[in-house]
């Protein structure tokens, strides 16, 4: 089984989502079950509502799933392990406290050197345990750090190796008794049957830490691991979550539709003989271990220029937009000038409002009083000739105006093709000018 965990504290991220596509078409390639675990171990930044607009997301790009599930209701399996842990003398009980740690952090970074934990609590004995107990002396839960080096091959990354100093006796179970990232991670890996995990570069050094907290409790199945690079910006740094085009919700927002965003996030890294395709097509020649190592940036324009390949591809615009079908031509005409559908729906609202601009305001009056009086011609070039011949206007002082008494703008599409598109209702849009 394969796995995505995303957490309920904010809106998607895009390098979320491109996880969460790659889990999907390798789970779908392997034949194996998608689970997804809500991973809502931090009560206080979780934002209720966060976990049904995951769903739903991911949903929208078609993702199938078989199982969804909230690792805060394994809380109790969490404790079980962590005292197994205890009693075969894998991990420690740690009395030290908050004012005492962040000393030892600040002297460390003082003299420039990772911090680590001390060790201090490791040796206590039992009956020390039991006094500091009997105080109600506050404490966590440490494992051993490793005897030996940690090793494994990562599919993108390749061959990984780290020591037992870069692993560290850290904390696995919370003075509240709730498990700490790694350790609920990893237990549910265990639990769930899970056979790759694909995820971020950014747990990286988290994966190390897993795969000790499983050997501490004797877990003899591989679990294989696929690193993804990071997203960077278009400055080359990192993409943060606070920028807007890193959030799935805003890009959606936007007008960019999810086979577009699912489209471009599966490019990213990537090479392959053909540029536009669906996620389910990229089933058929998708390879995790061929993408690139090096960061990729997201490109906007890149994201623009599929999302018109596949707005070409869509039919019925009306009903996407909320428009009545005669306008289906004229906003075919829109969508071949847009970027976004966004960009579509205002073009469209447009031509029901009234006329902004002063620069051709007489001009208009004049167009507008020829065109509501007479019948309207089948013909394009016999109606352009009428109001030359009726109006005396021509060159932009005709076409400039005609096009904003149209669609409200200056520039944009051939009149003809507008006059041919918008022939049946003209005069009633006309008249809101």
């Amino acid at each position: 089984m394969l796995r995505f965990a995303p957490s309920p504290t904010g809106d998607m991220h895009v390098g979320n989502l491109r996880v969460a596509i790659f889990n999907y078409i390798v789970a779908r390639q392997k034949g194996e079950k998608l689970l997804i675990r809500i991973e809502d171990t931090d009560k206080e930044r979780n934002i209720e509502g966060k976990d049904k607009e995951i769903l739903d997301i991911l949903n929208l790009f078609g993702i199938k799933y078989d199982q969804v599930v909230y690792q805060s209701s394994n809380f109790h399996i969490h404790q079980q392990m962590a005292k197994r842990l205890l009693e075969n003398k894998k991990a420690f009980v740690c009395f030290c406290d908050e004012e005492e740690l962040n000393f030892q952090r600040e002297k460390a970074k003082l003299e420039k050197r990772p911090y680590r934990y001390s060790g201090k609590c490791e040796n206590l004995t039992k009956a020390q345990v039991e006094e500091l107990m009997k105080k109600k002396k506050p404490f966590v839960i440490r494992i051993k750090k490793p005897e030996n080096d940690i090793e494994f091959k990562d599919l993108i990354k390749g061959d990984m190796k780290f020591t037992p100093f870069e692993v560290d006796s850290f904390v696995i179970l919370r003075g509240d008794y709730t498990p700490t990232y790694n350790f609920a991670c990893a237990i549910d890996d265990m639990l769930y049957d899970i056979s790759l995990v694909i995820r971020g570069e950014d747990h990286l050094s988290n994966t190390p830490k897993q795969i000790h907290i499983r050997n501490s409790l004797g877990y003899d199945k591989e679990i294989k691991y696929a690193h993804l690079p990071i997203i960077l910006n278009e400055e080359g740094k990192k993409l943060s979550k606070r920028e807007n085009h890193a959030s799935v919700k805003w890009l959606l927002e936007e007008g960019y539709l999810p086979e577009a965003i699912a489209n471009y996030l599966i490019l990213l890294g990537n090479s392959f003989e053909r540029e536009v395709f669906t996620l389910e097509e990229a089933i058929e020649f998708f390879d995790l271990t061929k993408i690139s190592r090096s960061p990729a940036k997201f490109d906007i324009e890149k994201l623009k220029f599929l999302n018109k390949e596949h707005m070409k591809r869509l039919k019925e615009l009306h009903k996407i937009i909320g428009a009545h079908p005669s306008y289906e031509k004229l906003l075919e005409i829109f969508r071949d000038e847009s970027d976004t559908l966004k960009e579509i729906k205002e073009k469209f609202d447009k031509i029901f409002k009234p006329a902004e601009d002063d620069e051709f305001k007489e001009q208009r009056e004049i167009l507008k009083e020829e065109i509501l009086k007479g019948e309207l011609e089948e013909n394009y070039d016999e109606f352009k000739k009428r109001l030359m011949k009726n109006t005396g206007l021509k060159g932009k002082n005709l076409f400039m105006p005609l096009r904003e008494l149209l669609i409200n703008q200056k520039h944009g599409a051939e009149i003809k093709d507008l006059y041919s598109a918008m022939k049946p209702y003209l005069k009633e849009v006309i008249k809101t000018r």
